[in-house]
C-alpha cells in the first residue's frame, strides 16, 4: 500500500517522513493540484490520500476512485465550511476537535474516522504547527487501527469563509479582539491584520496582551492599487 499527503504548505513538508517512520509504508507527497491527477496518483500506486490542510477542491474523479480523508478544525457538523481556525477565535473558542473525514461532494460533509482535541492558543501559527502533530498522530491512528467513518449527527452549522478585509482592525472596539484579530492571522498563507492611513498598509503580527495594551510588530508599506 502507497499513501499520500497533499499540502502545499511548508510547516507540513515533514509529516510525510514523520509517518512513513511511524507506519512503514511509502508515501507520496502532493504539493500542486496538478499533481492531484487520477493518472498520477495510479502510475505511483496510491490507495489513500490525506489533506491536512488543502485549499482546493478535490475532483470527483479523485474522491470517488480513492479514499480520501480530510482534516477540518471544527467539531463537525458544526462549523463546516471555510476558515474554520478564524471563525472559531472570533466567536470567543479556545479549543476545538480536529475531525477527520471522508471527502464527499458536499462541502464537509462527509462520515467522520476520528475525532481530536486542539488548543486554540497562541498565533495561527502556532496553532497550525500544533495541529500537524495532532493530524500525524490521527493519520498512523487511522492506517493502523482501519476504523469506519461514522455519518455526521446532529445540527448542521456552517463558516463563511473570511477575506482579507475582515482583518481591519479599525473595526474592532477593545482590545482583546485586536490582539484576537492579529494573532488569528499570523501564518504562513493568511493576510496579516492591518490598518489603512492614506496610502499606507500598516500589518501587524506577533501580538501579545499585556495589561491595558497590545503589543506588535509592525510592517508598513504602500498599498497596492488593488487593496485601495
Amino acid at each position: 500500500m502507497t499513501i499520500a499527503i497533499a499540502s502545499p504548505h511548508q510547516r507540513n513538508v515533514d509529516l510525510p517522513r514523520r509517518v512513513e517512520d511511524r507506519v512503514q509504508t511509502p508515501v507520496v507527497t502532493i504539493q500542486r493540484p496538478e499533481d492531484l491527477d487520477p493518472a498520477v496518483l495510479s502510475a505511483r500506486d496510491v490507495e489513500t490520500i490525506f489533506f491536512p490542510h488543502w485549499s482546493w477542491r478535490i475532483p470527483a474523479a479523485v474522491y470517488e476512485t480513492y479514499e480520501c480523508i480530510i482534516f477540518h478544525m471544527t467539531d463537525v457538523p458544526f462549523g463546516r465550511g471555510g476558515s474554520p481556525l478564524q471563525n472559531l477565535i472570533v466567536r470567543g473558542f479556545t479549543e476545538t476537535k480536529m475531525s477527520a473525514l471522508r471527502c464527499v461532494a458536499e462541502l464537509d460533509a462527509g462520515p467522520v474516522y476520528l475525532k481530536r482535541p486542539l488548543a486554540l492558543g497562541g498565533t495561527a501559527e502556532e496553532i497550525l504547527l500544533r495541529a500537524d502533530r495532532v493530524i500525524e498522530d490521527m493519520i498512523v491512528e487511522i492506517l493502523q487501527a482501519r476504523p469506519a467513518p461514522v455519518p455526521q449527527s446532529g445540527e448542521v452549522t456552517h463558516f463563511v469563509r473570511r477575506n482579507p478585509n475582515d482583518g481591519d482592525l479599525s473595526t474592532c472596539s477593545d482590545l482583546e479582539t485586536v490582539h484576537d484579530m492579529i494573532r488569528m492571522l499570523d501564518a504562513e498563507g493568511y493576510p496579516s491584520a492591518f490598518l489603512k492611513i492614506g496610502d499606507l498598509q500598516i500589518e501587524f503580527s506577533r501580538s501579545s496582551r499585556r495589561h491595558g495594551e497590545v503589543i506588535a510588530d509592525v510592517r508598513i508599506r504602500l498599498r497596492t492599487s488593488e487593496e485601495s
